[in-house]
């Protein structure tokens, strides 16, 4: 059974930084698609940034490019989300999620492709 662990969340001022991890169990498939999410209060959840295997390719939102950089440890099954100059609109909880499927992609940035996800960890941005 794939299990995804996320932490790293907590409280910080404006400007500053986090690292998020999401370390991976149960994955024994070596082409998959990763992406880490957030949902705040009120609002829907959106994809924040995405890796994929297949070919390497790492996304972002365009509310994050820039600051948020994904990076990943093959070795560790743990995948990093670097969050930079934190903005209070980037107060949220933030899920890691993944697939085995091959998604197009277009699709990559839809919470629906995705069949696993993690419990969450919750980011705080005070002004």
């Amino acid at each position: 059974e794939v299990q995804l662990q996320a932490s790293g969340g907590g409280f910080v001022q404006a400007g500053g930084s986090l690292r998020l991890s999401c370390a991976a169990s149960g994955f024994g498939v070596d082409e998959y698609l990763i992406a880490w999410f957030r949902q705040a209060p009120g609002k829907e959840r959106e994809a924040v940034s995405w890796f994929t295997s297949e070919d390497g390719d790492i996304d972002y939102a365009d509310s994050v490019k820039g600051r948020f950089f994904l990076s990943t440890d093959n070795a560790k099954k743990t995948v990093y989300l670097q969050m930079n100059s934190l903005r209070p609109e980037d107060t949220a909880i933030y899920y890691c999620a993944v697939t085995e499927r091959v998604v197009h992609a277009d699709a990559r940035r839809l919470a629906g492709v995705y069949d696993y996800w993690g419990q969450g960890t919750l980011v705080t941005v005070s002004s």
